[in-house]
């Protein structure tokens, strides 16, 4: 389920894992409030993972907001069977949810975020994508919007789990949740 209606849920999928990963958080922090479930994260991770909430049942406090913003649950190693009628029940409660993927394991609507980069390792697909240019004058060969440059800092930032103030690249993902995506 995505898009319209009562609950959103996208997923992103890219061949680099830390775009990956910025790219998500940056697709949830464009919807306000949103959960991200990083299904590509290794398991083990700090915290509670949706693993866990398959297992036990969601906390009162995994099934909604408590506060504006993005919070961020690891897969934990759960199945994607699992996990999608897991993530299908939180996206009841929460505005949105980004699920970050490793490619072609979702079922549901998928962002394909694609770095750009020069000259011969140019991507020669999908057809509509996000673009994130890396380097000079290589340009999308499909539709979809072309990110601005994405700042070391910025990287950095949101690895540390902060959410600057919107620069230009986070108001970019804007426009991606009112995109059809496949």
């Amino acid at each position: 389920m995505s898009g319209k209606g009562r609950h959103r849920v996208l997923a992103v999928a890219s061949p680099d894992p830390v775009l990956g990963l910025a790219s998500s958080i940056g697709l949830a922090a464009s919807a306000g409030t949103a959960l991200v479930v990083d299904l590509a994260a290794p398991p083990g991770g700090p915290g509670r993972s949706l693993a866990d909430v398959a297992t036990e049942g969601p906390r009162r406090a995994e099934l909604s907001p408590g506060r504006r913003g993005v919070a961020l649950i690891g897969g934990g190693g759960v199945g994607v069977d699992t996990a999608a009628e897991v993530i299908d029940g939180l996206s009841l409660h929460w505005p949105a949810v980004v699920v970050r993927i490793g490619e072609g394991l979702w079922a549901g609507p998928t962002v394909p975020v694609v770095p750009l980069y020069p000259g011969w390792l140019a991507p020669t697909r999908p057809e509509v994508a996000v673009w994130q240019p890396l380097g000079l004058g290589t340009r999308p060969p499909g539709a979809g919007p072309v990110l601005p440059p994405l700042g070391g800092w910025l990287v950095k930032t949101l690895l540390r789990g902060q959410l600057p103030r919107r620069s230009r690249w986070m108001r970019a993902w804007d426009q991606v949740w009112g995109m059809p995506w496949a």
